[in-house]
């Protein structure tokens, strides 16, 4: 049966999603940006995600809720905005209510198409992710066809290989703002030039290689998981969702990989060690689970990094993070 008339909808692919992460972290380090990059499938579910080097706690959560929205509205998330912002109030609450993953309904998500079908959305957000031209910028890098193009939209176009089309506003007045009456020559613009491969990003880098290493784990031994690396204050460095594994794995394998990070210890000893998860839930942000497969990160005897496995059977799940860790 030829995958256009499939019944099933399917989700962008783990390493197609992972390709334009790359390429957005590309552009945003040629713009001098800090940030992170996420891919949510149609389905809702999260496929990857980066956070790149210094790219501040946060940023996730925000380019992941507005992917989100963009993949499962199919529509660019300003859109959604706009319609937010001009429906009845209770209309628009009950949406965020009915939709947890819509925490932040902001500009900048674009939906990911394939054959016509929305398969993804995409989204960027960060410590300086934004639609302002910073200080400094060559002019040219920040132009489009001899237009202004704003550093957040740029960098989702960019990776998205479509034309630039800003979604935060009035670019022109923040052109104007920054650079004056300065005109950029069309010839000249090189806001969708190529950039080259990121090469500032080492805790990124090494985040990546870790997530490599538990899926070629998973692979060798026959299952399918979801895998998270989270700073030691529990925000995500990188996530990924192997084809074929079970959506849910992705809530585990960062809950895990929290409990791991902000406690140091193993995820299946969290209770045993400092008490019910549920209080110990109710006492921090990022969420945490008792559950076998997260595993703290150490450098050198000093706590770094949490990484959690999940969406297979979780004693599995451990043995995986276990090989992962020691082979990397």
């Amino acid at each position: 049966m030829s995958e256009a008339v499939r019944p099933h909808p399917r989700d962008l692919g783990l390493a197609e999603a992972r390709a334009l992460a790359r390429r957005a972290v590309d552009k945003a380090e040629q713009l001098g940006l800090r940030g992170a990059i996420a891919v949510v499938g149609a389905s809702g579910s999260l496929i990857t995600a980066s956070r790149m080097d210094a790219g501040g706690p946060g940023g996730m959560t925000r380019a992941r809720s507005k992917a989100w929205i963009s993949a499962t509205q199919q529509i660019p998330s300003s859109e959604h905005l706009h319609r937010m912002t001009t429906i009845a109030p209770p209309v628009a609450t009950g949406f965020a209510q009915a939709s947890p993953e819509a925490v932040f309904p902001g500009a900048g998500g674009m939906a990911v198409s394939d054959g016509g079908v929305v398969v993804a959305g995409i989204a960027a957000s960060g410590a300086t992710v934004s639609p302002f031209f910073p200080d400094g910028i060559d002019p040219r890098a920040v132009s489009a066809d001899g237009r202004p193009a704003n550093p957040e939209d740029l960098l989702i176009a960019y990776a998205l290989g479509i034309p630039y089309a800003g979604q935060h506003g009035d670019d022109g007045k923040r052109w104007q703002q920054r650079f004056g009456d300065l005109v950029v020559d069309p010839a000249d613009s090189l806001g969708m030039a190529t950039a080259p491969p990121a090469s500032l990003q080492a805790q990124l880098d090494w985040a990546r290689a870790l997530c490599d290493a538990v899926m070629a784990e998973a692979r060798a031994r026959g299952v399918r998981v979801a895998v998270a690396v989270l700073d030691r204050g529990g925000d995500p460095i990188q996530q990924d969702l192997m084809d074929g594994a079970p959506a849910g794995g992705v809530a585990i394998a960062q809950a895990a990989a929290g409990a791991a990070a902000l406690f140091d210890c193993e995820s299946g000893e969290l209770e045993s060690r400092f008490g019910p998860v549920a209080a110990l839930s109710a006492l921090v942000v990022p969420p945490v689970a008792g559950i076998p497969g997260g595993l703290p990160v150490n450098d050198a005897g000093r706590l770094v990094a949490g990484l959690g496995v999940g969406g297979g059977d979780p004693a599995v799940c451990a043995e995986i993070a276990r090989a992962a860790l020691a082979a990397t």
